[in-house]
C-alpha cells in the first residue's frame, strides 16, 4: 500500500514539470517558396515600398493646441532669486532688519 502512494505521489509531483517542457520538433516541415511565390512577394514588397514614398512628411507645428491658443508661447520663466549663506533668499543689505 505504501509503494501504491509512493508512486502515486510521485506522478502527481512529476506533472507539473512534465507541463512545463518545451515542445520542440526535430524535424520540422520545411516549406520552400516557389518561383511564382517569390515573384509575388517581390512585388508586394516594391508596391509597398512605393506607396511608403508617396506619404508627405510633416513640417507642420507638432503643438495640437496651437490654434486653441490665443496667445503665443510665454519665455522661460524668471530665473530664481541667489540664496545668501544663511539660506535666506533676501539680498544682502537690504533694509530689513531682525530684532533682538
Amino acid at each position: 500500500m505504501r509503494v501504491l502512494c509512493a508512486i502515486a505521489v510521485a506522478v502527481l509531483l512529476s506533472a507539473p514539470a512534465y507541463a512545463q517542457m518545451p515542445n520542440v520538433n526535430l524535424m520540422p516541415e520545411v516549406k520552400t517558396k516557389t518561383q511564382e511565390e517569390k515573384d509575388q512577394d517581390a512585388i508586394t514588397d516594391r508596391a509597398y515600398k512605393n506607396s511608403l514614398s508617396k506619404i508627405p512628411d510633416a513640417k507642420g507645428s507638432s503643438d495640437p493646441w496651437g490654434v486653441v491658443r490665443s496667445d503665443p508661447p510665454k519665455a522661460a520663466a524668471h530665473p530664481a532669486k541667489p540664496k545668501t549663506r544663511t539660506g535666506s533668499s533676501t539680498q544682502p543689505g537690504s533694509s530689513t532688519q531682525r530684532s533682538q
